[in-house]
């Protein structure tokens, strides 16, 4: 397993848990009302939609680059957040000969 799969599963599984007592606590549409009534919400929110979009161009360039399907992806990142790019990550084919190479030199 790469470093960048690595971190991005040690991200995720307590993203996830988090995400989901949020959800369960507040529900969906819950999270996105905490950001509605003040300044500071609105600038947090705003933060957020720029950096997932920055993240979304960056994945669509490098899904062009690989061959890799974009959509799916954009539609995670879309409606559940950071789960896009990190499932993104985590599920990125080997690259040629550093992951097989890696694996190979550890079984031996």
């Amino acid at each position: 397993m790469t470093p960048m799969k690595r971190l991005s599963l040690i991200l995720l599984i307590p993203f996830a848990l988090l995400s989901t007592y949020a959800v369960w606590t507040v529900g969906y549409v819950g999270i996105f009302e905490y950001h509605l009534p003040s300044p500071a919400g609105w600038q947090v929110f705003a933060d957020l939609v720029i950096g997932m979009l920055l993240i979304l161009i960056w994945m669509y360039r490098d899904a062009q680059v690989k061959g890799r399907n974009f959509w799916g992806f954009a539609l995670i990142t879309l409606f559940l957040g950071s789960f896009g790019p990190l499932l993104y990550l985590l599920l990125a084919p080997a690259t040629s000969g550093q992951e097989s190479g890696a694996q190979l030199a550890g079984s031996s």
